[in-house]
């Protein structure tokens, strides 16, 4: 796993990111943390 595409741990919890190295900005699977902040299963 590189810096551009990793796996973030937020409470235990796996999130996904990407780094953009253009703008300097990592990006968030929105998906993921929906489903960390709301406990679902299946939070799509």
């Amino acid at each position: 796993m590189t810096k551009e595409t990793a796996i973030k741990l937020f409470q235990d919890q796996r999130v996904r990111v990407e780094w953009d190295r253009e703008q300097e900005k990592w990006y968030f699977s929105i998906i993921d943390v929906i489903g960390l902040l709301t406990g679902s299963e299946r939070p799509r």
